[in-house]
């Protein structure tokens, strides 16, 4: 077998980037520079690579994202009240392990969404599945699908997700749709995966936005539950044109 053949059967089994690889050390004359077995997981290793990275920028296309973050760009300012130590543990992606909730909150422009995101593009680097959303998108989409009968598909769907998370929770009243639709999503998630929800509204008043007390309860109790907080304070960060939100 000569080595186009090689090549073509390669790309044939998906391999492609094997194959390109090997056509490249053909075309240099670089293929006898180490030993056969050298040789063979040097291909092997680039092959997965490209998989794996393929993977990632799938993950990461499919979790919706409203902007580009980075846990290696946060702005950790004392004015911001976030704690590095803190957040860096976070980064860790331990609290997806344990199931554990993240609560964010504060002022419009301190930098809650992008702290989400920053920790879900972290969570697709390390293959989780992850969906971001604002809520006011979520239950309009979720109110779609009860009309045309796909309402129990896109809940499967939410509850999936190794990380939902939910931007900008409480901007819109809630109604008996989006209370019991809401009560849904996190009881299936509780203690299963995690969820990070922002808000610029405290917790404290979380209760009275859901209503209906007995609704109120369950789901505040189901959130709030091991949850990790973070209470972002200080000027917006859009006045001064710096990277966060």
């Amino acid at each position: 077998m000569n080595n186009n053949e090689t090549i073509q059967k390669l790309k044939q089994m998906r391999l492609g980037a094997m194959a390109d690889l090997h056509s490249r050390h053909i075309s240099d004359n670089t293929t006898g520079e180490c030993t056969a077995d050298e040789y063979l997981s040097m291909l092997t290793d680039h092959e997965w690579e490209h998989r794996n990275n393929r993977k990632i920028q799938r993950l990461i296309q499919q979790a919706g994202f409203r902007q580009k973050a980075s846990v290696e760009e946060i702005n950790y300012a004392p004015s911001r009240n976030l704690d590095k130590n803190s957040f860096q543990r976070l980064a860790t992606l331990s609290f997806i392990e344990k199931c554990e909730n993240i609560i964010i909150t504060g002022p419009s422009g301190v930098g809650k969404s992008y702290l989400g995101q920053a920790l879900g593009y972290q969570a697709c680097f390390f293959e989780n599945k992850v969906q971001y959303t604002t809520t006011a998108r979520l239950f309009s989409r979720l109110k779609l699908s009860k009309v045309d009968g796909t309402y129990l598909k896109e809940i499967q769907k939410l509850n999936k997700v190794k990380l939902l998370i939910l931007d900008d929770f409480g901007l819109q009243a809630f109604d008996n749709f989006t209370r019991e639709a809401l009560m849904e999503i996190i009881d299936e998630r509780f203690g299963n995966t995690s969820t990070i929800i922002s808000s610029q509204l405290p917790v404290s008043t979380w209760y009275e936005i859901i209503g209906e007390s007995t609704i109120a309860d369950a789901i505040l109790d189901r959130i709030v539950h091991s949850s990790h907080r973070i209470n972002l304070k200080g000027e917006s960060l859009r006045k001064g044109m710096l990277k966060d939100e």
